[in-house]
C-alpha cells in the first residue's frame, strides 16, 4: 500500500484506563518529524492518552532511547518513534537504517512494549514529506493506531 491510497488513521477504542504514552522523536529533519508528531497527538487525543516527549539525537539512537525507557519503569503502556533517513551518496544509509530498525525490534520483543513506529526510509526528502503532511495519510498518525491497536491487544491477552 502506498502513502497515497492508504486509509486516514482513526484511533481505536481503548478499553480501561486512559493509555500513557511515550513519544520518542528523532527530528534530524524537524519539518517532516514534527508533521508525524502532531498527526501522532491528534489520535491520542481521540482517545484521552497522557503523552510524554522526547527527542534524542538522530535514528541510530532511537532503539537505545527505547531500551532505556522500558528499563526506567515509569509505567508507560506505549511508544511511538518518529524518525526519518533520507538516503545519501554513502552506504550509510544501509547500515543506519537495518541497525535503527533491528534494534527497535529487538528491544521491543524482549520487552514486551505496545510500539508504533515512524521512522521512515526515503530516498529523497520529498517522499518523506508526502508521509508527514497535515492532510491526506500520515506515517505518525499511522504510528500512534498501531500502538493503540498493541494496547488494545495486550490488554485483552494479559492480565
Amino acid at each position: 500500500m502506498s502513502t497515497a491510497d492508504a486509509p486516514t488513521a482513526v484511533a481505536p477504542s481503548v478499553p480501561g484506563p486512559a493509555p500513557r504514552i511515550l513519544v520518542i522523536s528523532a527530528p534530524y529533519y524537524r519539518q517532516v518529524v514534527d508533521g508525524m508528531l502532531k498527526a501522532a497527538h491528534d489520535i491520542f487525543v481521540q482517545v484521552g492518552a497522557e503523552l510524554a516527549v522526547t527527542e534524542v539525537g538522530g535514528a541510530y539512537e532511537l532503539p537505545q532511547a527505547l531500551a532505556i525507557a522500558a528499563a526506567s519503569g515509569q509505567g508507560f503502556d506505549g511508544y511511538v518513534l518518529l524518525g526519518c533517513v533520507v538516503r545519501g551518496e554513502t552506504d550509510h544509509y544501509d547500515f543506519i537504517c537495518a541497525a535503527a530498525m533491528d534494534g527497535i525490534m529487538r528491544v521491543a520483543t524482549s520487552h514486551v512494549l505496545c510500539l508504533g513506529t515512524a521512522l521512515l526510509t526515503v530516498d529523497t526528502l520529498a517522499q518523506a514529506q508526502a508521509r508527514s503532511r497535515e492532510t491526506g495519510s500520515n506515517k505518525g498518525a499511522e504510528a500512534a493506531v498501531a500502538c493503540l491497536r498493541q494496547i488494545v491487544l495486550k490488554r485483552e491477552l494479559v492480565a
